[in-house]
């Protein structure tokens, strides 16, 4: 029976790469394990690729990762069991969620997976985080400088106008005082 968060279904190959790349993340970059885990790797925005397994019971577990997968853009996929998750994690126990945060020497794999099922993924969830970091670095900063309008350039910071539209205080010469008589 298919589950309710299922969205697409993910092809065998695809699936055994999603899983080997786990096992070489595991050893030699970073996965979090577990539902909690990957959602909070999602939100955060630093997880480069979610594998959800397909028999979690209750559905509840797992409902949202798809979801918040698509609105941060993060690609994401299935594989058939908790049981192949777990083991391939390195894990006695099976798990429902795996996110790879850094893909080590995992890194094309991760990116194999992510090509094939970007077909398969709304459109939103397309996995163009990188693109759009990249974007951001480089045309956005000089897009600032150049839009800068006259009157902005011109003006003055907020604290310096400030200072200068308070009333000035005068300065009183302060008096010197005289020195009191010695007395012997």
């Amino acid at each position: 029976m298919a589950k309710s968060y299922v969205k697409f279904e993910t092809p065998k190959d695809v699936q055994a790469k999603a899983l080997e790349a786990i096992t070489v993340a595991a050893d030699t970059g970073r996965i979090r394990k577990g539902a909690n885990e990957a959602t909070k790797a999602i939100e955060s925005g630093v997880a480069a690729l979610v594998v959800i397994a397909e028999d979690v019971d209750p559905e509840e577990v797992v409902i949202h990762l798809p979801m918040i997968c698509a609105e941060k853009n993060i690609a994401y996929c299935y594989v058939a069991t908790k049981k192949e998750l777990g083991t391939a994690a390195g894990l006695p126990v099976t798990c429902a969620a795996i996110a790879i945060e850094k893909p080590g020497n995992a890194a094309e794999l991760v990116k194999g997976v992510i090509e094939k099922v970007a077909k398969n993924l709304p459109s939103k969830a397309a996995p163009a985080k990188e693109e759009k970091k990249h974007e951001h670095k480089h045309e956005a900063a000089p897009a600032k400088k150049e839009e800068k309008p006259e009157a902005a350039k011109e003006a003055k910071p907020a604290e310096q106008a400030k200072k200068e539209a308070a009333p000035k205080k005068e300065k009183k010469p302060k008096a010197k005082k005289e020195a009191a008589p010695k007395k012997e």
